[in-house]
């Protein structure tokens, strides 16, 4: 966890102290003047260059609460800008807070403005650390993170004023249904050097709200006060309940358990004394939100801080990506190289269980090459050798379709060239070789089938038959691959055969009328 520095700041000095580990630690102060601040420098100097956080509990701190139209986006920032500027012209530490918007007319936004009107008590600690380059994150005040504390404490009355002993005094805070509308502080001792009556300056704050109208005639202010345990008895005494003022207590021992503060720090002794420095100090730590007050270029050190910090996150965070993707490479390099060990052992294993079953097969006819061309052979002559299955199952589905025809014969044959035609002075009446192709080498050939029927239809009905012939061959012919031609049909009526015959004489006898169709298939 990284280590923060903050600064205690009142009018008279300014304490250090050092939050590491979610505890507080230090303490020393440092007087307001030249001696104290080149001190405070020397202290600075002797310790790493950790986020600087000033904590300011200044009594020339005002409050103003304005309205201002409504604006959204960069005009509404400049507005305010300006506003802020108008008001206080003579401080660089300057601050507003938009805290709601009127019920009635325009609606216009309820503003508070506030700034620490005497810079000249700011200004030498913020150019000390400037001189020695700490980086300055921010500037707080402890009354606007007064806010926090009555969150944590869960107060949520319309009207309360919380009071705190601080080291430069009370301070006495009114929040409207827990918003911050004013503050002042008062001295813990009065001009004769006696406490001051906590019950007299809470009436004279009241009677000033009442004047500001901040709080209405008739309205109950509860006024809740925050102090050691031993004091309780000595400030009931002097706050009494009135007609519109009721006063409620709290020790620090319940804050500190409530806020979750831890007091084993060696600061337990300084925490009965002073309220706001362990409490708002730790509030701080934790939640480090953005400046309070502006810094403009005294700030820029803390900037340069943040983006060292940064870069050295990303890269942090690079270095990790790469470790994680050299262990995934190793890893699986690693899984690479046992895969390949078992695949290598694996092969030898296969080879010496092939070489002992070779040894034990007798005395080989061939090479192996030409055993494995046989098999190559034999699977294509399965595969792809021409039978007349195919053409026969076409055959079979057009009678299936066709019941008035009869199969009579069918011859088959494959229209395959011869492979090589005589060569001069070879006897031609030697056998020719058979060409590849009736094998199905390199592909499948041609097969043709005659097919002799005949038609099942009435004596001397020529039409019929020739009607039925026609009908079975279009079925055949729907093959994609068949080509089918009409060789002899049962009536001849071609007009180059010459029509003959008698009376009487009946070309379809006993109504069986044959015919052939020669078919056509290729693969």
């Amino acid at each position: 966890m990284l280590s923060k520095h903050l600064f205690y700041l009142t009018s008279d000095q300014l304490c250090a102290y050092l939050w590491q580990g979610g505890r507080l630690t230090g303490g020393a102060c440092f007087a307001n003047d030249r001696a104290g601040i080149d001190d405070f420098m020397d202290y600075v100097d002797s310790h790493r260059a950790s986020p600087v956080y000033i904590l300011a509990d200044l009594i020339e701190e005002d409050f103003q609460r304005v309205t201002v139209p409504h604006v959204r986006g960069r005009a509404g920032r400049t507005l305010l800008q300006r506003r802020l500027l108008q008001q206080y012209r003579e401080t660089p530490f300057r601050h507003h807070e938009v805290q709601g918007r009127e019920s009635t007319g325009r609606r216009d936004d309820q503003v508070l403005l506030s700034a620490l009107t005497n810079p000249a008590s700011v200004q030498p600690w913020v150019e000390a650390l400037e001189q020695l380059q700490r980086p300055l994150a921010g500037l707080y005040t402890t009354t606007l993170l007064s806010e926090e504390l009555v969150y944590k404490l869960k107060l949520r009355d319309q009207h309360l004023l919380l009071v705190t002993q601080q080291s430069a005094g009370w301070r006495q805070s009114y929040f409207q249904q827990g918003m911050l509308k004013f503050s002042r502080l008062t001295p813990a001792l009065d001009r004769d050097g006696q406490p001051v009556n906590i019950g007299m300056e809470t009436a004279k704050t009241q009677q000033f709200l009442t004047s500001q109208r901040l709080l209405g005639r008739g309205n109950v202010l509860q006024t809740v006060v925050v102090t050691p345990a031993a004091a309780t008895a000595t400030l009931d005494q002097q706050c009494e309940d009135g007609a519109e003022t009721e006063f409620h207590f709290l020790t620090l021992e319940s804050v500190a358990e409530r806020t979750g503060l831890k007091t084993g720090d060696g600061r337990a002794g300084e925490m009965s004394r002073h309220l706001a420095e362990p409490m708002l100090l730790a509030f701080l730590a934790r939640r480090t939100p953005e400046s309070h007050y502006t810094l403009g270029p005294w700030q820029r050190y803390f900037k340069l801080w943040r983006a060292r910090v940064n870069l050295y996150a990303i890269s942090a965070i690079m270095a990790t990506c790469c470790a994680v993707w050299t262990g995934t490479n190793l890893w699986q390099e690693h899984e690479a190289n046992n895969d390949s060990t078992r695949l290598t052992a694996e092969a030898a294993q296969f080879d010496r269980r092939y070489r002992d079953t070779m040894a034990e097969m007798p005395p080989r006819v061939t090479t192996t090459a030409n055993m494995r061309a046989a098999v190559n052979v034999e699977r294509m002559l399965a595969t792809q050798a021409a039978t007349p299955l195919g053409m026969a199952t076409v055959v079979s589905q057009a009678l299936e379709a066709s019941p008035q025809i009869r199969l009579l014969q069918l011859d088959w044959k494959v229209m395959a060239p011869a492979a090589n035609a005589p060569a001069p002075g070879q006897d031609e009446t030697q056998a020719q070789p058979i060409s590849s192709l009736v094998a199905g080498i390199p592909q499948r050939a041609p097969q043709g089938l005659a097919l002799e029927a005949e038609v099942l239809t009435a004596e001397d009905d020529y039409r019929g038959a020739v009607d039925r012939m026609n009908e079975f061959a279009l079925a055949l012919a729907k093959h994609p691959r068949m080509t089918v031609e009409i060789d002899k049909p049962p009536v001849d009526v071609r007009s180059s055969v010459k029509l003959a015959g008698k009376a009487g004489t009946q070309v379809v006898s006993n109504g069986h009328a044959k015919f052939t169709l020669n078919l056509v298939w290729k693969p």
